[in-house]
């Protein structure tokens, strides 16, 4: 049996190029994320476009599958050189 992680509950079904694809995006949502607000490692997401921090209590609207604010922060941008 091939480790194939959250995405063994499909099965045999749907094929191995869609698994890849699904795996990737599920492991990013139930992922926790820094908070913007308190710094914590508390951000969760809890429904379509809704992150919440466990930490601070805050609730942030944005992005779908990955906050816009969490997305750009895990960018690897190198400083432009002066």
């Amino acid at each position: 049996m091939a480790k194939v992680g959250i995405v063994g509950k499909y099965g045999i079904r749907y094929g191995a190029s869609l698994w890849k694809m699904v795996k990737k995006i599920e492991i990013s949502q139930h992922a926790k994320y820094t908070c913007s607000f308190c710094g914590r490692t508390k951000m969760k997401r809890r429904a379509v476009g809704i992150w919440h921090c466990g930490s601070c209590m805050k609730t942030v609207a944005g992005g779908c599958l990955l906050s816009g604010r969490m997305e750009h922060s895990k960018l690897n941008i190198p400083e432009p050189r002066i």
